[in-house]
């Protein structure tokens, strides 16, 4: 994909008014994403609430409940773009008890933008999200010290807040982590610099979210290619044609190269790469394409393509990280639906090996699973599923659980 159409997902996190809501307005007003009439609206509802200037996080709270409570409760999602990237942000609730609502906005994000109250520091919820992010392996993680201008634009505070944090993220694994001092309310360092924030000599935040390399986020060495749909069209000119739809989760492909179908084994090349605007030679994740190949094999909707030097696992059995997204408590004595990638199974789950303490990452021994819990558990399907670990390939290394019986999506897993 070229710079001018790189599309980059990111999240903010924090604690219970650190500033999240306000951030994403002021980021949103600064880089003349917002339209007269959004303005207006949220200049006349801050006077109505007597306050002296713009609440720009009214942008984000966009839901009755927590216009009362003054809270975010659910994920509020807004789009702006430069001239160089566009950008979906996840504005995603503070509270412990919507954990799951952040997992599910993490597990897309290319990068989290944490905040920390320069008056309060690093607290439990910092480290909770912190955790949830390395959990969901979000790649590039931004400590953005907010609320400087209440502690006079410290940079001895500043100093104290960022050792502590990156002596936290180590025990995590976490490296990719930049620090920025800034001022959400003010706009010190958002999208321009300010006048307060000399001693800093780093980058604003607009500009580390529009020059951030984030072309190697998808494992670009190992092909991976689900089958979403078998193509026949009943047409007089594609009588013939016999293509497999899908996007591609990872890796590259070009016309000619081996592909090896998992999970019967069976090999052959490709023969055409196929679009909507016509026929490539050669496609790239995550583009969505038909192939089709130069042997007839008996392929289906969830099998996969594959090549590269590291081979997936199939197996009926594995062991993964799983968030309980359902106000019903997991029962292990029935039967759910698993969907990984394009392929639906059933499941069961044979054991949880331990519960996480978001708050103090301890592990505790559990008989069930509640709602925002989450736990690594060991699951059995009754189909192979072709799958990688989460951390070598987020598409395919992921999964969510249905329950057959409503429907309902009740928790969300990375393969360990």
């Amino acid at each position: 994909m070229s710079n001018t159409t790189q599309l980059l997902r990111f999240i903010t996190a924090g604690s219970v008014d650190d500033g999240k809501s306000t951030l994403i307005g002021r980021l949103l007003h600064d880089s003349k994403s917002i339209f007269e009439d959004q303005f207006s609206a949220i200049s006349k509802t801050s006077a109505k609430r007597g306050m002296a200037a713009v609440d720009f996080s009214l942008l984000t709270d966009g839901l009755q409940a927590e216009r009362e409570q003054g809270i975010t409760i659910d994920v509020a999602y807004r789009y702006f773009a430069t001239p160089r990237r566009k950008f979906i942000i996840g504005d995603t609730p503070g509270h412990e008890q919507y954990t799951r609502n952040m997992v599910t906005a993490a597990s897309t994000a290319n990068l989290v933008v944490i905040l920390v109250d320069a008056r309060k520091g690093v607290l439990v919820q910092t480290r909770r999200h912190t955790y949830l992010a390395s959990l969901v392996g979000i790649p590039h993680i931004v400590l953005a010290v907010n609320k400087m201008d209440m502690v006079d634009y410290s940079e001895a505070r500043f100093t104290e807040i960022c050792a502590e944090y990156l002596k936290f993220a180590a025990q995590l694994g976490l490296t990719d982590i930049t620090c920025i001092p800034l001022s959400a309310l003010v706009g010190d360092m958002l999208v321009e610099r300010g006048d307060n924030l000399d001693w800093y000599q780093g980058t604003t935040l607009m500009n580390l979210l529009d020059n951030i390399v984030i072309d190697y986020d998808v494992n670009t060495t190992d092909f991976r290619y689900p089958v979403q749909w078998v193509c026949r069209p009943q047409t007089e000119e594609y009588h013939d044609f016999r293509g497999f739809m899908g996007r591609i989760e990872a890796g590259e492909i070009a016309v000619g190269d081996e592909v090896t179908v998992l999970p019967s084994g069976r090999t052959s090349r490709v023969k055409e790469i196929v679009t909507y605007d016509g026929k490539l030679q050669r496609a790239y994740a995550p583009q969505s394409v038909a192939l089709t190949l130069e042997d007839e094999i008996d392929i289906s909707r969830g099998d996969m393509f594959v090549s590269g030097g590291v081979a997936p696992k199939v197996a009926k059995e594995f062991e993964a990280m799983l968030c309980w997204l359902s106000e019903t408590p997991l029962d292990k004595n029935r039967k759910y639906l698993v969907k990984h990638t394009t392929r639906t199974a059933k499941c069961l789950f044979s054991g949880i090996a331990y519960r996480v303490d978001v708050n103090t990452l301890e592990q505790h021994a559990a008989a069930t699973l509640n709602m925002n819990d989450i736990a690594r558990v060991a699951m059995k399907v009754q189909q192979p599923l072709v799958f990688d670990s989460y951390t070598t390939d987020r598409a395919t290394g992921s999964f969510i659980v249905i329950d057959e019986a409503t429907n309902n999506t009740v928790a969300a897993g990375m393969i360990a």
